[in-house]
C-alpha cells in the first residue's frame, strides 16, 4: 500500500499541486525527488523543469511529523493527480510507485551551510531585468534573417540573453526566469510601501551560497544551480 501524506492545510496541497503543474506543463515525463526526515515537519520536493538548468525546490508543510525518513523518486504526474486540495485532514497526496531516477536527482544541493550572498536586487528590478531580457529575445529574434531563423541560432542567443548575471551577484538571469515561470516570483502590483521586516524574520527573496551552490530563496520555493567555474560539493544520494 502507497504511503499517504497528510498536509498542515489546503493551501499547502494547492501549492503543491500548482508547482507539479508547472513541471508537467514543461515535461509531461517528469519526475520529482521526495525528501522528508523522520520526525520533521516538512516534505522537500525536487524538480528539474527542462532548459532552465536549474534544480526547483518546494516545501510543503506536513500535518504531523513522518515516523520514518522518506526520500525516494516518483511521476510529477502521478503525484499531481493524487493530490487532495480538501480541507482539514483531507489535504493531502498517496507517494506513487518509485520510478528509475534522472541523472539530476542523485545530484542535490547540500541540506546545509548556506549563507546569505549580498547584491540582489529587489523584486521590481528582477521583474525589470526579466521584462527587458524577454524583450530583448524577442527583438532580436524578429531581426534574424529568414534564412538564419533556426532553433541553433535561437538557442545561441537565448543562451546569451539568459547566462548574463544579476545586479552585483553570480546569480544568472536563467534562474530568475525559472522561478517567475514556476510561480515562485509573485508580480509586485501594490504602490503601497511595504511594512518593515520584523527583526529576525527572512527576506522575502534572498540569495545564498553553499560549496559550489548558489540558491535564490522566495516564500513560495527555491532555485539551486552550481555557481559557475567548478562542480562545488555534490551530494550524491540513491535514488
Amino acid at each position: 500500500m502507497n504511503q499517504q501524506l497528510h498536509f498542515a492545510d489546503s493551501g499547502e496541497a494547492a501549492d503543491l499541486a500548482a508547482f507539479l503543474g508547472r513541471l508537467v506543463h514543461y515535461d509531461r515525463a517528469a519526475a520529482v525527488r521526495l525528501q522528508a526526515q523522520a520526525g520533521g515537519g516538512a516534505l522537500a520536493v525536487f524538480g528539474r523543469p527542462p532548459s532552465f538548468d536549474v534544480l526547483a525546490v518546494r516545501t510543503v508543510r506536513l500535518a504531523a511529523p513522518l515516523s520514518a525518513p522518506l526520500d525516494l523518486t516518483v511521476s510529477a504526474g502521478e503525484l499531481l493527480e493524487s493530490v487532495d486540495e480538501g480541507e482539514g485532514a483531507r489535504a493531502g497526496a498517496v507517494v506513487p510507485a518509485a520510478v528509475t531516477g534522472p541523472p539530476w536527482a542523485g545530484l542535490l544541493p547540500p541540506r546545509g551551510g548556506w549563507t546569505p550572498v549580498a547584491g540582489l536586487p529587489g523584486p521590481e528590478a528582477m521583474a525589470e531585468a526579466l521584462a527587458a531580457a524577454v524583450a530583448e529575445f524577442r527583438a532580436r529574434d524578429e531581426a534574424l534573417p529568414p534564412q538564419h531563423r533556426t532553433r541553433s541560432e535561437r538557442d545561441r542567443i537565448g543562451r546569451e540573453i539568459w547566462s548574463r548575471t544579476l545586479g552585483d551577484t553570480e546569480l544568472p538571469l536563467r534562474a530568475v526566469h525559472a522561478a517567475q515561470s514556476l510561480g515562485f516570483l509573485r508580480p509586485v502590483r501594490s504602490t503601497v510601501p511595504a511594512a518593515p521586516t520584523p527583526p529576525g524574520a527572512p527576506e522575502p527573496v534572498a540569495l545564498f551560497a553553499s560549496g559550489g551552490w548558489l540558491r535564490l530563496r522566495t516564500p513560495y520555493g527555491s532555485v539551486a544551480l552550481r555557481r559557475p567555474g567548478g562542480l562545488g560539493t555534490l551530494l550524491v544520494r540513491p535514488v
